[in-house]
């Protein structure tokens, strides 16, 4: 006991101890998923990530014809493959529509964006029985590479002090990610602890996005319906923090700060096919010195165990 609960502050610190985020929808964004359905050997599945970031913002929250809205929405294919009882090996590939309208110009995007590939091992699967109840502890943790698999335009950011460089299917640049993930379940009644750091590079224009880092807590409780299906309502927060960008080794002064969201959804698994999403509301945010405000976030995913 004593060990896991060591597990769950280090968790919980690392949220609030190193910089980095991903709060935007661009290729710079968000790496958040939920909470993953619990598979044995391979799963692959369809995700769906929606949200909107408004820039050119003026003092105090104010408005001007430079406000501009931009609006993410990106469709991913992506899976898993348990090899064993201790290793996993996972992918995303991702297509995202991207839009940005102010008073002077309305543009959109459409293309691939950046493929990631994550090697993960379990490093604690513990099962007993504490009071005749099942108590479960589950913790994976691992590392990979962002490809730079989309499209990055440098021609879409002007180092002016106000532009926020987030218009990108892609970095650009090959990225490595570590994740750890945690779940302690008592019989129906789980908490899933997430954390993942983002490690970013130059890319070929001299552009580099800040370091992210995202950490997430979500309670969960298992209702049964019969023998093949169960619904698992949940909810929690997550916050995610990034240092400024460089560009060309010099601070983008439109970049950088943290948000946190509140999570509320559900996941339905009915045999081998997994169902869910969530409603991520802004608690609190602090965005490029008050020049970017992120808005609400919205997922959804069905996913086939086999």
């Amino acid at each position: 006991m004593k060990r896991t609960i060591t597990i769950l502050l280090l968790l919980a610190a690392s949220a609030t101890e190193v910089r980095a985020c991903d709060i935007c929808g661009c290729g710079a964004g968000s790496t958040y998923i939920g909470i993953l359905p619990d598979f044995n050997t391979r799963i692959a599945g369809f995700r769906y990530r929606g949200n909107l970031v408004t820039t050119h913002m003026g003092r105090g929250g104010s408005t001007s014809y430079l406000t501009t809205t931009e609006r993410y929405h990106t469709a991913e294919l992506w899976g898993g493959w348990t090899f064993g009882s201790r290793f996993r090996l996972m992918a995303t590939l991702p297509v995202s529509y991207n839009t940005k309208q102010s008073q002077e110009e309305h543009r959109s995007k459409t293309g691939l964006g950046d493929a990631t590939v994550q090697g993960m091992y379990r490093l604690l699967n513990r099962r007993h029985t504490l009071h005749d109840k099942l108590l479960v502890h589950d913790l994976w943790v691992g590392g990979g590479i962002k490809l730079p698999t989309g499209k990055y335009e440098s021609g879409d950011f002007e180092n002016t002090g106000r532009d926020a460089n987030l218009f990108q299917l892609g970095t650009g640049s090959f990225d490595f990610l570590l994740t750890a993930m945690y779940d302690l379940r008592f019989q129906d009644l789980g908490l899933n602890l997430s954390a993942g750091y983002k490690l970013n590079t130059t890319n070929s224009s001299g552009y580099s996005y800040g370091n992210r880092l995202s950490g997430s807590a979500q309670a969960y409780y298992k209702i049964r319906a019969g023998k093949k299906m169960s619904i698992a309502p949940n909810a929690g927060a997550s916050y995610e923090r990034s240092a400024q960008d460089l560009s060309r080794q010099y601070p983008v002064f439109s970049s950088g700060g943290y948000a946190w969201y509140g999570t509320v959804g559900a996941e339905l698994l009915y045999r081998k096919i997994a169902v869910g999403g969530n409603w991520q509301p802004v608690l609190s945010q602090r965005l490029a010195s008050g020049l970017v405000k992120a808005g609400n976030r919205m997922m959804l995913h069905v996913s086939l165990m086999f």
